[in-house]
């Protein structure tokens, strides 16, 4: 207890506290409303459609602004007092994202059957869905472009407001577009929510004003592009090949179990998406920033351990009051309709607990931008998903997804051990002090 008091008194909590908690919660009260709504007008069938378009969203969102946001906000935050590199790091950053997500947005346009085919492969009326993601993703990008400037600028408390009154405006204009028009309103809502929060964002940015003649064609510098690449490329990796893979396994779900099954999956997965913020938010704010001052192999083995010893604990006694409260946490965030999903809790809430024990540790790769550790890593682990995942679906059905969920994080954290294994657990020598 003394050490969790210890962390807390280190403003670690104190700081995730105040900085994320209210944004966080209003996300996950978001969330579950949108998932209720659509258990009572859509149901289990629809929620599969749903998850498929999300994932392509998702990655697609991700490919439209090249996985510049991590750089991006480190080279603001970094340059915000010199005009002339930000000027260079803000056109370079502007111009390559509008480019690419104006070629992004006329390909899914024009192309919106062929990606329709993909998505809802037993449904040919949802190409005008395409259409609409397509024409609004430029104000998507133009979210996280004004998105990475204030985080840069350490703008927490108006990118709060902004979170918070974006998520209160999705999810009433989804409740509304399901309420009216069923599965349709649904799908509409995902192909325009994070889009439509650019108008809130529009009033944060209206003090950086000044900012805007710093935006020029002749400021692009393909140096700071290069500086980037690594922070890119790494986000983009896991940000568009996981959705795909979950993509591919659902729509295997639905084809070889059912649509139905297919929807008690997916709503496995919202559930622990929502207990899941929590952990990823402290994480992202303490972990990467504290792995990124750390030089030393000692320094790194006791954030580690000490993450280990305060947090884990914690978490593992969350998961087993969740695992004990299934039935009634599926009927309150869904309906009675869901409740086989309760049968899929243990296998997902066991490949959670190693999954937030592997992050911990691999955060290390993004901290430091070890490139190859965390490419190989990546392609190892969502292989073993994949295959894992189509292995056991064929021997147990929709249950067969959360098993290869647990199996593969449980050998990717052997393999993340068998990097790190030595740095973390190996006994300090008192000679060598």
């Amino acid at each position: 207890m003394k050490k969790i008091i210890d962390y807390i008194n280190n403003k670690v909590l104190i700081k995730i506290i105040s900085l994320k908690t209210a944004s966080v919660v209003t996300r996950m009260v978001a969330g579950i409303l949108t998932s209720k709504a659509i258990a009572i007008f859509i149901g289990a069938e629809g929620l599969a459609l749903i998850g498929n378009l999300q994932n392509f969203v998702a990655s697609t969102q991700s490919v439209a602004t090249l996985g510049f946001y991590n750089g991006f906000v480190k080279y603001v935050s970094k340059f915000k007092d010199d005009t002339i590199r930000l000027s260079k790091i803000l056109s370079t950053v502007f111009y390559y994202g509008f480019i690419s997500t104006i070629f992004i947005s006329f390909f899914c346009y024009f192309n919106a059957n062929f990606i329709n085919d993909i998505i809802f492969p037993t449904y040919n009326n949802y190409t005008y869905i395409i259409k609409i993601f397509a024409i609004v993703l430029p104000f998507y990008s133009l979210n996280i472009f004004s998105f990475s400037i204030m985080n840069g600028f350490s703008k927490y408390k108006i990118l709060i407001i902004i979170n918070i009154i974006g998520q209160i405006l999705g999810v009433s204009i989804a409740i509304l577009l399901i309420y009216q028009n069923r599965i349709d309103g649904a799908l509409i809502s995902v192909a325009i929510a994070e889009s439509i929060i650019f108008l809130i964002t529009l009033v944060g940015i209206t003090n950086r004003r000044s900012l805007a003649p710093l935006i020029q064609v002749k400021q692009v510098s393909w140096g700071f592009l290069r500086k980037m690449g690594p922070y890119s490329i790494m986000a983009l990796f896991s940000a568009i090949i996981l959705p795909l893979v979950m993509l591919v396994i659902r729509s295997y779900i639905i084809e070889n179990v059912g649509y139905k099954d297919a929807g008690f999956w997916e709503a496995m997965t919202r559930i622990s998406k929502y207990y899941l913020m929590f952990v990823t938010s402290l994480m992202a704010l303490y972990i990467i920033p504290r792995f990124s001052e750390i030089d030393s192999i000692q320094e790194f083995k006791k954030e580690v351990l000490s993450f280990y010893k305060t947090v884990m604990p914690i978490f593992a006694l969350g998961l087993f009051v969740i695992y004990l409260l299934k039935s009634y946490i599926v009927v309150f965030i869904f309906s009675e309709e869901f409740e086989p999903v309760g049968n899929l809790f243990l296998w997902q809430l066991l490949g959670d607990f190693l999954k937030v024990l592997s992050m911990v540790i691999t955060y290390q790769f993004l901290a430091k931008k070890m490139f190859w550790h965390y490419v190989v890593t990546e392609v190892f682990f969502l292989l073993t998903l994949y295959l894992t995942s189509i292995y056991f679906i064929d021997l147990y059905g929709v249950k067969g997804a959360v098993i290869g969920h647990f199996v593969s994080y449980l050998v990717y954290y052997a393999i993340i051990l068998l990097i790190f294994g030595n740095s973390i657990f190996s006994v300090e020598d008192p000679e060598s002090k």
